[in-house]
């Protein structure tokens, strides 16, 4: 008897670790979309003159999977500017590209980033253009 209350705690023990690992974080594995459009504004070196604005091709976008701290995925925009992240779970999501600084405070990129939130399946987001200086 005190073998068999032992055996039935422990599934009710494991069943609850089991349940508990099962929450989907944000992420790859569902079937949700977020797309948009990179812009670009090119200045000259002083950016006190718009030389051009365009949609980017060819430009790196990332996305941040919920808190993580790195990138989970990175894509090259079409020849229109265009991206677009596929089969994403619900959760939170951060979008950017780089940019150079127009305050010429820094010689380095800037990430210009866009925060999207996926809350039901089979959404599909817009996400407002990311506008990068070059």
């Amino acid at each position: 008897m005190k073998r068999k209350i032992i055996f039935i705690c422990s599934i009710f023990i494991l069943s609850g670790i089991m349940l508990g690992s099962c929450k989907k974080e944000p992420g790859t594995g569902g079937n949700s979309t977020i797309y948009g459009k990179v812009f670009v504004k090119d200045y000259n070196s002083s950016f006190t003159v718009l030389q051009e604005e365009y949609y980017g091709p060819d430009i790196w976008v990332y996305i941040i999977y919920g808190d993580d701290r790195d990138y989970g995925d990175r894509i090259i925009t079409s020849y229109d500017g265009t991206y677009e992240f596929k089969y994403l779970r619900k959760g939170t999501y951060h979008i950017y590209a780089f940019s150079k600084d127009s305050t010429l405070q820094t010689a380095a990129p800037v990430a210009v980033m866009k925060d999207e939130v996926i809350s039901k399946n089979n959404e599909t987001i817009q996400v407002p253009d990311l506008i990068i200086f070059n």
